[in-house]
């Protein structure tokens, strides 16, 4: 069995490597490939279904899904630009997210954070997301290790959003080094995308 760790990669990356794999395989043989968000398996399910082969996936966890391919035909295994199975850019142009805090709302602090999870879980299912999401102060916190929500980003992330976190910030707050997820970016830099955007949401 031919074995792919597609972790990290962007699409067609993760299609293209199961593809090249697939093609170099005997009828019959299976290739697993491992990726790390929902919309690489969906992906990779789509090249699966258009090429009549045999598809299973299953989650190891929050940042780990095996997928199992299983090799057709030479006929079946003539694909076309692998691209075509990635799944279109849904993001709205100029529209930015900006999270200033761990938490949603003023009262209780355990709810706030609670809805906040809620909400970044929340935009990774809307038809449309947002170009880009910020994170400065207290909202730095999301994107490092430990957070709840560091995967929800990912997920955003691999979907084509721009994800940054204020790098001030993760020093002040001693995350340097935990950031889990996206970039570190600057208050020069903020402050551009801010300026161009044409719809920012602030929850």
């Amino acid at each position: 069995m031919k074995k792919i760790d597609a972790r990290g990669k962007q699409c067609p990356l993760p299609v293209i490597e199961t593809k090249k794999a697939l093609e170099q395989s005997a009828p019959g043989e299976t290739v697993e490939v491992i990726v790390d968000n929902d919309i690489a398996v969906q992906n990779l399910s789509k090249f699966a279904v258009q090429k009549k082969m045999s598809f299973k996936s299953q989650k190891n966890s929050e940042g780990e899904f095996v997928v199992w391919i299983t090799s057709g035909t030479a006929a079946d295994t003539a694909a076309k630009e692998s691209v075509d199975y990635c799944i279109p850019d849904s993001r709205r142009q100029g529209t930015v997210i900006v999270l200033s805090s761990d938490a949603m709302g003023n009262g209780d602090e355990t709810l706030g954070k609670l809805l906040m999870k809620g909400f970044i879980y929340a935009v990774t299912k809307q038809d449309t997301l947002p170009e880009t999401v910020i994170m400065y102060n207290g909202g730095a916190k999301l994107s490092c290790e430990g957070s709840e929500s560091a995967g929800d980003l990912k997920n955003l992330e691999a979907q084509g959003v721009t994800v940054l976190t204020c790098g001030t910030c993760l020093n002040h707050y001693g995350l340097t080094e935990k950031l889990a997820a996206g970039s570190v970016t600057n208050m020069y830099d903020i402050a551009e995308r801010l300026s161009r955007a044409s719809l920012i949401i602030r929850p």
